[in-house]
């Protein structure tokens, strides 16, 4: 009989004290903080969910500087972007408002226990890409022939990705004078220049944040007039109409014009010529129409080109057919 009670009393001490750990444990966190990712400029909210808080009290503090935010219901920080809710005084929760890059890190939700419960949430700030003045390239001119560079910084988080295009999908020639749609870097190096590369071209920034920038940069090249003749010699018979042409290339834009070539003096439009010019970019389209070919239009016409690095002509010779030529 002695036995059973004590059996009993034994039983009932492990029941007590089993009771009292279960009762005297304190809160507990019911979950892991899941990691907060927001973009600059908005407002993150970090939760913190407790179990059997009683009346303990719940603080929020940034890790990286050692500040404590808040206490149970009253904000400790001077911060007046800060702020604390909290639901039936189970989930806590953190405001951040008007996010900075500097909000970036740890920050501790923590209960006053002895010892303290503490979790770890970190709130990563992305920022959108922006492209900055300075190291990247204005609008450059350069001689055909030399070496350039483009360059291209930005700044953002994650640390964008620059890519180079094209304005109008044209292509992009390269050293081996292969032509590819995009270049991945933030420099685009483009060996022995021609005028083949003149134009705008696009450098691109991105990081996966919206929106992505991007800066225009035109690339102008310099060379000399060139001037192409397809037909140097042409013939009509007096009074037929007959138009001459030569294709010149220059850049800074040539100025065009005709003459004889014996004579200086520039062939103007009037009722006998109509001389045409046909601008693109730095391709420039020479027409010269004879209304009525007449015995002393026979001779030889040259077609000029000039700017600021050189001048240079073309020549065509109008002649008179023979009847067996015709």
């Amino acid at each position: 009989m002695q036995q059973i009670r004590t059996s009993m009393t034994l039983t009932s001490i492990r029941l007590m004290v089993h009771f009292q750990i279960q009762f005297c444990k304190g809160p507990t966190f019911s979950m892991a903080i899941s990691n907060v990712t927001i973009p600059v400029g908005r407002e993150a909210v970090l939760s913190c969910v407790v179990e059997d808080l009683s009346n303990y009290k719940i603080a929020w503090l940034q890790v990286n500087t050692q500040t404590i935010l808040t206490i149970a219901n009253h904000v400790i920080t001077k911060n007046h972007r800060i702020g604390v809710t909290h639901s039936d005084h189970r989930t806590w929760y953190l405001h951040i408002k008007d996010v900075r890059e500097s909000d970036a890190g740890d920050y501790m939700c923590q209960i006053n226990t002895d010892p303290m419960k503490s979790q770890i949430v970190y709130l990563e700030v992305v920022v959108p890409p922006d492209i900055l003045d300075y190291p990247t390239s204005t609008d450059m001119v350069v001689r055909e022939g030399s070496n350039v560079t483009l360059k291209c910084a930005a700044t953002g988080s994650p640390t964008p990705n620059i890519t180079w295009r094209r304005e109008g999908s044209e292509l992009i020639t390269l050293a081996n004078d292969q032509g590819v749609t995009h270049v991945e870097g933030p420099m685009l190096n483009i060996t022995r220049v021609n005028r083949l590369h003149m134009g705008p071209y696009l450098c691109i920034a991105s990081n996966g944040v919206p929106p992505t920038v991007s800066k225009r940069i035109m690339l102008i090249v310099h060379f000399p007039p060139m001037i192409m003749v397809q037909d140097q010699l042409v013939g009509a018979q007096e009074g037929q109409e007959l138009t001459m042409e030569c294709m010149s290339e220059a850049y800074p834009k040539s100025i065009n014009y005709w003459t004889r070539e014996n004579d200086d003096e520039i062939i103007a439009n009037s009722e006998k010529y109509d001389p045409v010019l046909l601008n693109n970019v730095y391709k420039v389209q020479m027409k010269l129409t004879i209304r009525s070919v007449s015995k002393s239009d026979y001779g030889a016409y040259k077609c000029i080109a000039n700017n600021s690095l050189g001048s240079t002509d073309g020549s065509i010779k109008l002649y008179r057919p023979t009847p067996n030529s015709i």
